[in-house]
C-alpha cells in the first residue's frame, strides 16, 4: 500500500489513450496494478490511431522526433536515452510476431522507431548557445562519440569511418547548402531519429490490453461529463457523456490538449496551442524513383532547420511509406480561446481548446499563412525539387504547453484523488516508454519525489516569461486574429528543379 492508501486491487482511472495516459497505464500495468481502466472520447479501437480516420490528438501523427539534444536539461536528456533501449526491445518484438498476434495497423515489418539521425543545422553559421551545452553535457555523459559537428575534421574522419557508407554525405548536408556555397554548420545526432506515433500507441495499447489494462472508448462512453468528489473536495471518481459512473482511489487527468478544458484550475500552468504542419505528397514511387530515394529514412534525415522554435521554426521528417515529406512550423503556436464550462462547479472560463478536423465539429483544416510563408520559404532555399509538387495537405497539431516546457505529473493540491499527467510541450513522445515508470514512482513515494518528481511538480512562475501563457487571449497568437492560408496558397510559384 502506498502512503495515499492506494492498493494493487484499488481502481486507477486514466483520462485520456495518448502518450501520457498509455505510458502511465503500461507501467502501473507492470508493477501490478490490477484495476485500470482508460478512457478517451476517440475511437482508437476503431481508427487505430490513424489522423485520416478520425484520431486528432496529438499522440495519433505520422512520425515524432526523437532527439537526445537538451541542452543544459541533462535530465530529459537521461530519460531519452534511456527510453532507446525500450523502443529497440519493441521493435525486436514487433519484427518477431506473428501477423495475427499484432493489434490492427501494425505488422511485422513495421519499424516504430527508425534511428536514421538527426541533423541539428544552423542557418546563422554558428553553433547556438544551447547546442553547445548539448554537446558540452553529452561529453560529461560519455556520448559525445554519437555526435558529429559539421566542418569539425576530427569528427567527419569518424563519422565517415563510423556511419554507414555514404550515409555522412547524404545526412550531412541534404539540403546541398556546400553546392550552393553556403555555410554548412550543426550536428548531425546519430542515436536519434523518428518513432510511427500512431503505430506506436496502437503497440502500447497492445501491451496493456495484455496486462489486463480496460478501455472504455468513444464519444459517449469513453468521454468525461464531469469528475464526482467526496465531502472534502477529493476526487473519487468520474462521470461519462453516457452518464455511467465510476468510481476511483486515483484518477489521472493525462487528456493532453484536452487538459485545461477538463479541469480548468490547471489553465494557469497549461495551455493548448497549435504547431503547423503540412504535408507534400511524392508522386508515385514508379513516375518519381529520385525523390523516393533521396527523402527516404535511408538517406534523408530528421531535420531541425536553424531550430524548431527560433528563427524559421521549422523541422522535418524523411517520407513515411506511403511517401508523405511532412514539415513542421512551430516558431509560432498558436491559441484558441473559447467559454469553457468547469465541469465540477460550472463556472465559465476563457481558455484555450484545441479546434482539430474533427472536433468540436469536422471542418476543413486549414493553417495559417504565416505557417505557410515559413515553410514554402524554407522548401524553395533547402528542397526546391519539391515545389512542382507544392503542399498537399495540412494539420494544426493541438499540443498542451506548460509555463516553462516542463511536463506537469503531479497531484492536484489538497486532492489526493487526482494526479495531472500533462504539459508535454512538444517534446513528450519520445518518452512513451519510460514515462510512466516515473509515474508509478511519483504516485508510489509522493513525499521522497526523486529527480523527475522534483522537474514535474506543481508549480507557478511568478516572475519573467512564461512560454506565451502570460499573453492570454489579447495576445498576437489568438487563433481568432489570424489570416488563414487557402490551398492556392499551398502552390509555389518557382520554376521547378525536378
Amino acid at each position: 500500500m502506498t502512503s495515499t492508501g492506494l492498493t494493487k486491487e484499488s481502481p486507477i482511472i486514466i483520462v485520456g489513450a495518448g502518450v501520457f495516459g498509455l505510458s502511465s497505464a503500461h507501467h502501473l500495468s507492470q508493477a501490478g496494478y490490477k484495476n485500470i481502466t482508460v478512457f478517451d472520447k476517440q475511437p482508437y479501437a476503431d481508427n487505430a490511431y490513424s489522423t485520416t480516420d478520425g484520431a486528432d490528438a496529438a499522440s495519433a501523427d505520422f512520425n515524432k522526433c526523437m532527439r537526445m539534444s537538451y541542452g543544459e536539461e541533462i535530465d530529459y536528456q537521461r530519460l531519452a536515452f534511456d527510453g532507446i533501449k525500450t523502443w529497440n526491445a519493441w521493435n525486436d518484438e514487433i519484427r518477431s510476431s506473428k501477423s495475427e498476434d499484432l493489434p490492427r495497423g501494425l505488422k511485422p515489418s513495421d519499424l516504430i522507431w527508425n534511428n536514421c539521425g538527426f541533423l541539428r543545422m544552423s542557418i546563422d553559421g554558428q553553433l547556438s548557445a544551447i547546442e553547445r551545452a548539448t554537446l558540452a553535457n553529452l561529453t560529461r555523459e560519455g556520448l559525445r562519440e554519437t555526435q558529429f559537428v559539421l566542418g569539425d575534421p576530427e569528427d567527419e574522419k569518424r563519422a565517415k569511418s563510423h556511419l554507414r557508407k555514404g550515409e555522412w554525405e547524404k545526412k550531412s548536408d541534404p539540403f546541398g547548402r556546400k553546392r550552393q556555397g553556403k555555410d554548412l554548420v550543426g550536428v548531425f545526432d546519430s542515436t536519434a531519429g523518428f518513432v510511427e506515433a500512431s503505430k506506436a500507441c496502437i503497440w502500447v495499447m497492445h501491451l496493456c490490453r495484455r496486462n489486463g489494462v480496460r478501455f472504455v472508448l468513444g464519444e459517449k462512453d469513453g468521454q468525461v461529463a464531469t469528475f464526482i468528489k467526496d465531502a472534502n473536495d477529493k476526487t473519487v471518481g468520474m462521470r461519462t457523456k453516457s452518464g455511467t459512473e465510476y468510481h476511483s482511489k486515483l484518477l489521472i487527468l493525462a487528456a493532453g490538449g484536452w487538459t485545461p478544458s477538463l479541469y480548468p484550475a490547471v489553465s494557469s500552468l497549461l495551455e493548448t496551442t497549435a504547431g503547423s504542419v503540412a504535408y507534400i505528397q511524392l508522386p508515385p514511387k514508379d513516375q518519381a524513383p529520385d525523390l523516393w530515394d533521396k527523402f527516404s529514412p535511408e538517406n534523408f534525415p530528421v531535420y531541425a532547420y536553424g531550430g524548431w522554435s527560433k528563427g524559421h521554426g521549422i523541422g522535418g521528417f524523411p517520407r513515411t511509406e506511403d511517401g508523405i515529406v511532412k514539415i513542421g512550423y512551430r516558431g509560432f503556436k498558436y491559441t484558441n480561446y473559447e467559454d469553457v464550462k468547469d465541469p465540477i462547479t460550472g463556472q465559465i472560463h476563457r481558455i484555450s481548446v484545441p479546434r482539430t478536423k474533427y472536433w468540436p465539429k469536422p471542418y476543413d483544416p486549414s493553417i495559417t499563412k504565416q505557417a505557410v510563408a515559413a515553410i514554402k520559404e524554407v522548401v524553395n532555399e533547402a528542397m526546391p525539387e519539391l515545389t512542382a509538387i507544392g503542399i498537399t495537405g495540412c494539420r494544426n497539431c493541438w499540443y498542451i504547453d506548460s509555463l516553462d516546457n516542463g511536463f506537469l505529473i503531479d497531484r492536484v493540491p489538497d486532492d489526493n484523488g487526482m494526479l495531472v499527467c500533462s504539459g508535454g510541450s512538444g517534446h513528450g513522445f519520445k518518452f512513451l516508454p519510460v514515462l510512466g515508470r516515473e509515474v508509478v514512482e511519483i504516485i508510489e513515494k509522493p513525499e521522497a519525489k526523486n529527480a523527475y518528481g522534483k522537474l514535474w511538480r506543481w508549480r507557478t512562475k511568478e516572475a519573467g516569461p512564461k512560454n506565451g501563457l502570460e499573453q492570454g487571449e489579447t495576445g498576437p497568437r489568438n487563433w481568432k486574429k489570424q489570416v488563414m492560408a487557402t490551398k492556392e496558397d499551398w502552390k509555389f510559384r518557382e520554376t521547378s528543379r525536378l
